[in-house]
């Protein structure tokens, strides 16, 4: 009897038809004294244990984010003719960088439902749980974090911009701005059909600090007080080279 029950709990069992097999051009990004930017190229295939289905659109999502960090978004006013600071909305978890990329749009390659639970679009990766009582429209704070970032680099939304060759080939490009934080980059691929998540591949980039840019990283963390002080005097001696050069060529 228990033989029986184990068969049919297996039968009932779904099997994952249609699986990612992902590529990345790099796993690891290098952040340099002349660090300026870098391109990831994310690629991979579908496997498959059926034959692709004849009456639903097969669409790809990847989604990359960086470290999730707190932030303080504030707004300003013009108060006595001068601009203040009059409200702020302590944003929980919104991460440092964020790109998604699709090869169709993304209202038509992604449900509400589906995004609720993954957390996939920009809006949905950003955390906010609470604002003060004072605040009436909060959400408009992390619309404007939001609108910043973008105009930065930091947040992309490209839709359309994954190729997907006869539902088994994909691939999309993601353009990583100079000013990176450091750490892990969480990357994600879904696979989808009628909106709805039917494979999730998860991965990492590690973006780290080298050479330079690392000894002064950990010098200013480590030794504020030395750092401080090489810091004043690459000043003072910039100053006094400039000033002379000045007179040199007064004469």
């Amino acid at each position: 009897m228990l033989r029986w029950v184990l068969l049919l709990l297996v039968l009932a069992t779904p099997l994952r038809a249609e699986k990612v097999v992902l590529g990345l051009s790099r796993d690891e990004v290098a952040i340099t004294a002349t660090f300026d930017g870098s391109n990831i190229l994310i690629f991979g295939a579908i496997k498959r244990e059926a034959p692709i289905p004849a009456d639903t659109e097969l669409e790809v999502i990847i989604a990359l984010a960086g470290p999730s960090e707190p932030v303080t978004v504030r707004r300003k006013e013009r108060v006595a003719g001068i601009w203040a600071n009059v409200d702020a909305v302590e944003v929980d978890a919104a991460p440092s960088f964020y790109a998604v990329l699709s090869s169709a749009p993304l209202d038509e390659a992604l449900s509400a439902v589906e995004d609720l639970r993954n957390d996939i679009t920009i809006p949905r990766a950003i955390r906010s749980v609470g604002a003060p009582m004072n605040v009436k429209d909060s959400e408009a704070f992390t619309r404007a974090l939001i609108r910043i970032r973008e105009r930065a680099g930091l947040y992309q939304v490209l839709e359309n911009s994954v190729d997907l060759e006869e539902d088994t080939l994909f691939r999309g490009q993601v353009t990583l701005p100079a000013n990176l934080t450091e750490g892990p980059y969480r990357t994600r691929i879904f696979l989808t059909r009628d909106g709805s998540i039917v494979d999730v591949y998860e991965t990492e980039i590690a973006v780290n600090k080298v050479g330079l840019e690392r000894w002064l990283y950990e010098l200013s963390r480590n030794q504020p007080l030395l750092y401080g002080l090489m810091a004043l005097a690459i000043a003072v001696a910039a100053g006094w080279g400039a000033s002379t050069g000045f007179r040199l060529l007064q004469r």
